[in-house]
């Protein structure tokens, strides 16, 4: 229809440059007076005229009209504006499929004012049925996108609904806008097509697809403070399927989403048996991007869990300390009495003498990251106290008092990666270097 517009407007332009010389409204015999500036367009039909093809059609008029009237006298006579009339009847007749124009009224001012009655053609269409699908999406997604698509059979009741069955061709250029500016506050992520069966009962089919750029690849990190790391590997598989859903999806929409993406990983490691039976609870962070990454901490509130082991570098041997404890595995398995109080058993083994001790004991936290202690070595049958302070996301510092010889162990601890840590300790008898790995 676009070009059509352009051609009769062509027409129309040539037709008013062409006016004989002194005829009432030609440019050359025109005197100084006001002169028509812009042009108005009004569209009405007895029927119900789907908005955004009335507001197409006024635009189609007002570049018609606009060739024609403005310049011209504000004052045209009569016989001027019936012959205007005329010509915009005929032009727009012509171009105008689905319609018949039924009359034409100009009104001159500086604002001219044009009226245009159609009446449309037998069969109109009454009903708008839409079948939408969403292109290479996984199921998750789709059901977000759904989300953000409900609502969209409205823009296709407006623009249809009322509108000549004939008419439908020549009016996808008025929907495809309609449905580009829906997308554009809905889901911008994605572009549409569409195709319509034209009919009384108007079948409509959408399909929506992604938008560059999009996920490429995900790094997937699972972490631990109270329950063993390498517990967490038996569920890195489940937890890689889920997260590589994100592939192929635009990464603004990924972003926008990023709370429900969160969401939906984090039940996913949830609902496992063991973890539920732990209480544990899933934290997701979600850093969107082509290259996206994934962090997911899992920590239970009532179970303490830990695997760690550390090799102490240059600390001299005494009768306190021998050199096959350099190296020692601990268990650490407590259950949290209440938000505050813990009640833990540890067992430590030393791999280089196959030797074992366990301890019982008790903690109280303060708040702030400040804790106090008091364990019971059962080998040497002597009590451990024990005080810590974590004052930063990095930095602990520790001091133990060892009944059984009277001697105090202080240590500053610094957290080189969620899986190593680097600690100075110092004893009555010198310091030393302490590598700690947490499993």
């Amino acid at each position: 229809m676009r070009r059509a517009v352009f051609g009769a407007a062509l027409l129309l332009s040539l037709l008013a440059a062409c006016l004989p010389q002194g005829m009432p409204g030609s440019p050359c015999g025109a005197e100084a007076m006001q002169r028509i500036e812009t042009v108005r367009a009004e569209v009405s039909s007895p029927g119900a005229l789907p908005p955004p093809v009335g507001k197409r059609m006024e635009t189609t008029i007002e570049a018609i009209a606009g060739q024609l009237l403005v310049g011209k006298p504000a004052g045209l006579d009569r016989a001027r504006t019936d012959e205007a009339a005329a010509l915009i009847r005929e032009v727009f007749d012509k171009v105008l499929v689905g319609y018949s124009v039924q009359s034409v009224r100009v009104e001159p001012g500086t604002e001219a004012h044009v009226s245009v009655a159609l009446v449309p053609w037998a069969d109109t269409i009454g009903s708008v049925a839409l079948k939408t699908s969403v292109d290479g999406m996984p199921p998750e997604v789709e059901q977000m996108v759904r989300r953000d698509l409900v609502g969209i059979e409205q823009v296709f009741d407006r623009a249809l609904i009322g509108l000549p069955v004939a008419a439908a061709d020549w009016t996808n250029g008025v929907l495809k806008r309609e449905v580009n500016d829906y997308l554009a506050v809905h889901l911008p992520e994605f572009r549409a097509d569409f195709d319509v069966t034209a009919d009384t009962a108007a079948q409509v089919t959408l399909t929506v697809y992604p938008r560059t750029p999009v996920v490429r690849t995900v790094d997937l990190s699972m972490r631990s403070d109270t329950l063993p790391n390498v517990s967490l590997l038996t569920h890195r598989e489940l937890m890689h399927d889920r997260v590589n859903l994100l592939v192929g999806v635009p990464v603004a929409f990924t972003a926008r989403h990023r709370a429900e993406f969160e969401a939906l990983f984090a039940s996913a490691l949830d609902a496992q048996p063991d973890f539920h039976h732990l209480r544990a609870h899933t934290t997701v962070t979600y850093t969107p991007g082509e290259r996206a990454a994934v962090m997911s901490r899992t920590d239970s509130a009532r179970y303490r869990l830990r695997l760690s082991g550390w090799l102490d570098i240059g600390r001299s041997e005494s009768a306190s300390h021998s050199a096959k404890d350099d190296l020692l595995l601990r268990l650490h398995a407590g259950r949290m009495l209440t938000p505050h109080d813990e009640l833990y058993g540890l067992l430590d083994v030393t791999p280089q003498d196959v030797a074992w001790r366990w301890q019982l004991g008790w903690r109280h936290t303060f708040g702030q990251g400040a804790q106090a202690g008091l364990r019971y070595d059962f080998k040497d049958g002597r009590p451990v106290y024990d005080l810590s302070w974590q004052w930063a996301r990095d930095w602990l510092v520790r001091y133990e008092y060892h009944a059984w010889d009277r001697r105090g162990e202080g240590a500053l601890r610094y957290r080189l990666h969620d899986f190593l840590n680097l600690e100075y300790a110092l004893d009555d008898e010198g310091g030393w270097l302490r590598l700690i790995g947490n499993f």
